[in-house]
């Protein structure tokens, strides 16, 4: 489906639009008064945007300048009632697609053009489909492994890293969680800037804001020196908010307001900073559960939930497990300098029928045992020992 945006301030007029616009085969046509709306839903990913050169909030030049730095892929179409050659010329210049004049044929030429964009569009859409499916494993090289599930995942990192939409990474603990937020940073255009984890559960409650957000000498007991907090540490760069369902209710409201000013205060401090920190945050709760029972802000969750991607649990991962076990004794036996470990046949039998509810992260301790355990470089179910058995 092609989806369109109508940015049109006039009610009954961008109405209009849309209804014919909607009436082209395979398109979904969304409508909004401001330029703001717009770019707030700007991760439904639109294929053609069509713009009112005047906008109360913004001048359709603006408000295109802000999509293309987006995604320079958008088609956008500049409706005008400017005839003026040099604001025709320049237009098209800052890369719109087309131009029509806001007169009585308007609303059938808007739809000749959009229905002339529709070829770029499709064959845009096509590649994008093709790149999609391949995926460059030496890139990915820390996410071990090749079920489908984890392709899944590793496709949706590959959509999500170039742009600087806010990731929420779901899952049960030890499923990868910081694996995933690495490899979005490391492709991104920030790769050279900092990648900040502030883990929250290991935070206390007391000291959490000025982590974040940094305090002023003096702001408080045994504050001696001015602190920078995460998010000033990782400007330009990406922060990481690790188990974010252990925040309490105060400072997701901080928080919220720092998300939504793209600026920081210091605690002492009336001066507000402002930050360019891309946002990723990870839970292994389940937030919708947590909203729904007051220990989390909705607008919060709908605010981190830009991009969702959920993590497998291991046991979901098939025969991942036998590859993340032999490379977890592979880099056991080089960090030890012993001589490589193998796994027998019934070993890998009872690793595969295990359930692993401690994850990855239960993998890796139950090898480096097993690795200590076995003789003659070789491991045998006996030699297995799980946490819960």
């Amino acid at each position: 489906m092609i989806k369109i945006f109508v940015v049109e301030d006039d009610q009954f007029l961008g109405s209009i639009i849309k209804n014919n616009l909607g009436k082209i085969e395979d398109t979904g046509v969304h409508h909004f008064l401001t330029a703001q709306d717009c770019l707030d839903n700007l991760h439904l990913n639109p294929d053609i945007i069509t713009i009112d050169f005047m906008l109360p909030d913004m001048n359709g030049l603006e408000l295109m300048e802000k999509i293309r730095n987006f995604d320079d892929s958008i088609k956008c179409v500049i409706v005008s009632g400017q005839d003026k050659v040099e604001v025709v010329l320049d237009v098209y210049k800052k890369g719109a697609a087309d131009y029509i004049m806001k007169n009585d044929d308007a609303v059938v030429n808007l739809e000749a053009s959009v229905r002339n964009l529709f070829k770029a569009v499709i064959q845009k859409k096509e590649v994008s489909t093709l790149q999609e499916q391949i995926i460059d494993r030496n890139k990915y090289s820390n996410i071990i492994g090749s079920s489908p599930s984890v392709l899944k995942v590793l496709r949706l990192i590959q959509k999500v890293e170039k742009s600087n939409i806010m990731v929420l990474i779901t899952g049960l603990s030890g499923t990868g969680k910081e694996l995933v937020a690495r490899a979005i940073h490391y492709g991104s255009p920030r790769a050279r800037k900092p990648f900040v984890t502030v883990n929250m559960g290991a935070i206390p409650a007391d000291l959490i804001e000025s982590e974040l957000f940094g305090h002023e000498k003096g702001a408080f007991t045994d504050a001696r020196d001015r602190r920078i907090g995460k998010f000033e540490e990782a400007n330009e760069g990406t922060v990481f908010l690790d188990e974010i369902g252990e925040m309490d209710l105060l400072m997701q409201t901080k928080l919220l307001r720092v998300l939504q000013e793209k600026e920081v205060t210091r605690i002492g401090s009336n001066k507000p900073v402002k930050i360019d920190a891309r946002v990723l945050a990870a839970t292994n709760r389940n937030l919708s559960l947590e909203v729904k029972e007051g220990r989390f802000r909705e607008d919060l969750f709908y605010r981190l939930q830009g991009f969702l991607i959920h993590l497998p649990t291991l046991h979901e991962r098939g025969e991942d497990v036998i590859i993340l076990a032999k490379s977890f004794l592979s880099e056991f036996c080089k960090e030890n300098k012993m001589t490589q470990i193998n796994l027998t046949n019934e070993a890998m039998k009872s690793l595969m029928e295990y359930k692993w509810p401690g994850n990855i992260r239960e993998l890796k301790a139950t090898m480096d045992r097993a690795a200590v355990m076995c003789e003659n470089n070789t491991i045998n179910p006996d030699d297995i020992v799980f946490s819960n058995s």
